[in-house]
This record gives structure tokens, sequence and C-alpha cells, in this order.
């Protein structure tokens, strides 16, 4: 499973990012939760300082990766961070950070849910409690009406994403083939969060940006060796085919494979995603644009957001937006 559908379906995709969590030591001799990790010490069982961080699944490298950073940062700040694996099971996930939550060992909770809805009544439980939350997606997704004190949101703009992706393939168009192209767009799988809204904007502004190209073939990208195949397969039938919208990372590389396996130019990419991997290839110039979701950023924003509202209970949430950015070859 790969990371961006990962980020997209939690916020988000983040994904961001998105961009984990166990039990906080408090009290008498606490258990930590299955494939709970800790960061804070052992001497100090003041809950006023402890916050429970639980991402979508630690197998995923990038909510590892997200959970250290967590960790790291609330230690800067003066917290200790307990992560919690809930392994992508909502039910989980749920149980987990109910026990937290209702133990009263925890000041705060920021939260990366596998499936909102099925969130809506620990979200109530931790207003009851004054635990204050941070979630991924909007209000309505838990069943709140609106934004109130004690809960906070961060989403990723899909349009703007979109947007940006489809107006980067115009451009690369416009650039190297006199704006028109044949173009395989590759689709995200049925369900993924943002799907119609990210794909929409995408073909929107591809349309305004380069008119006279035309997409010609579709697939659909789980992972990078099947987009390899996939797109290699379109173009035996599609052989004129010199731009991809690749959907993610993913995608892209599997694109980058699919085109130096049949021996042909690389054509116009552009994705939204942002790992090592195709940052390198934008500056190689085998991608022409990614659209880089600062999962990063987004983590401090939500964080300090978390800590604003455990020092003023009474303040109201806010909605934050993952940023992102365009990253392109220099020159």
């Amino acid at each position: 499973m790969h990371h961006r559908h990962n980020f997209r379906r939690a916020a988000v995709a983040a994904v961001a990012v998105g961009s984990l969590f166990s039990l906080a030591a408090c009290g008498s001799d606490p258990q930590p939760a299955d494939g709970a990790t800790d960061s804070g010490s052992d001497g100090d069982s003041g809950a006023s300082k402890t916050i429970v961080f639980s991402p979508l699944g630690l197998q995923i490298p990038a909510m590892k990766q997200l959970s250290e950073g967590v960790q790291a940062y609330g230690k800067e700040k003066g917290y200790d961070v307990t992560v919690q694996d809930p392994k992508l099971d909502p039910q989980k996930q749920v149980t987990d950070l109910q026990a937290s939550i209702e133990s009263g060992s925890v000041a705060g909770a920021w939260t990366i849910a596998v499936a909102p809805p099925a969130m809506s009544a620990l979200v109530q439980t931790a207003l009851d409690k004054g635990v204050p939350m941070i979630l991924n997606g909007v209000p309505e997704d838990y069943g709140l009406d609106g934004l109130q004190p004690g809960v906070s949101f961060s989403t990723i703009d899909y349009e703007a994403e979109g947007e940006a992706a489809g107006t980067e393939l115009g451009n690369c168009i416009n650039e190297r083939y006199d704006g028109k192209s044949e173009v395989l767009f590759a689709e995200s799988s049925p369900g993924t969060a943002g799907k119609e809204e990210f794909e929409g904007a995408v073909k929107k502004a591809l349309a305004a940006t380069a008119p006279d190209a035309k997409i010609v073939t579709t697939i659909t990208v789980s992972d990078r060796t099947a987009a390899q195949t996939d797109v290699g397969n379109a173009l035996q039938g599609n052989p004129d085919v010199t731009a991809v919208f690749a959907q993610n990372d993913e995608g892209a590389l599997g694109t980058i494979g699919a085109y130096k396996a049949a021996g042909k130019d690389i054509p116009c990419i552009t994705e939204g995603g942002g790992n090592e991997e195709t940052l390198a290839a934008v500056k190689s110039g085998d991608i022409y644009a990614v659209v880089a979701l600062q999962f990063q950023a987004d983590m401090a924003q939500s964080f300090d957001a978390l800590t604003a509202m455990i020092d003023d209970p009474e303040a109201e949430g806010v909605q934050l937006t993952v940023p992102q950015e365009v990253v392109k070859a220099e020159g």
C-alpha cells in the first residue's frame, strides 16, 4: 500500500501529508498498548505534559517517520509523546484511543484516523472529558456541526493540489510539444480520499492550460511495479502518448520505468507526492513537476494547534490545511 493513498485517505493527503500511540505513563504501573512506543520518562506522571499520537499504522514508512518527528518536536516543546500502532484497523484505533482518553492519563490526542466516521463517539467522549484532539479531515467527517472548542482539524486542499498538477502538465506540453499531446491519465483507486476533487481539478486545469492536449487512455495506480506494467501495456495501444498525469510517486516512478524499458523518451510527467526519489527525478529532468505536500510543516502546525487548545480549553478549534509546494527543475 503506497503512502500517498494512506495520507489522502487519512487527511491527509499528506499528506501529507499526512503525516501513533500508547498509554501514557501515569499513576501506578500502567502498561503500554500492543505495538506502542514511548518517548517520555517514567519519572513524571503529570498528564498535563503527555500527548498521545495515533497514526494509520507504523508499517507505513511515512507514518513511522512522522511519529518519530512528532516525538522529537514534542520533546522540544516540553511534552512527552506516546505513540500507538492501530495497524490500519479502525476498531483497534478507537479502542486504544478510548483507553487513553478515559484513563485521564493524557492532556491531548492527535489522530490520523483510519476511518473518521468510526471516531464520532470517541470524539464526543474526548470533548466531554476535556481532552483536546486534532484530527484529519473536517468537522463533518466526525458528525460535528462546524468548529468548536476542544477539537481542531487538518486537511488537504485537493482542488488546489489538482489545479497545480494539471496546470504544470499543460505547461510542459506547451513547452515541449507546442500544446499538442496525447495524455495518459493515472487514476487513484475508488474510495481514495479526495479522488473526485483532485482528479477533477487536474483535468480542468489541463484543459485550460493546454486545450489541444487529449486524454487518450487511463490506468489505476496501485503500486510502482503495477504502474510500470500498466503504463507499458497502455503504450502498446497508444504509442504516441507524450504526457502522463501519474497521480502519485508510485505512478510517476512506474511511468519512468515503463518508458525506459520501451526505449522511449521520458514524457511530460506531473504528480502529487514528493518522496526523495521523485524529487531527485525532478532535478534530473525525468519528472517535470511534483506538487509536494509539506507534511513536516503540517506536523508543526498541528502539534502547535493541539497544545494551544491544551493551554486554553475555551479557545475555538481551527481548520488547518496541509501546505503544498510545486517543485520543478531549475532553469
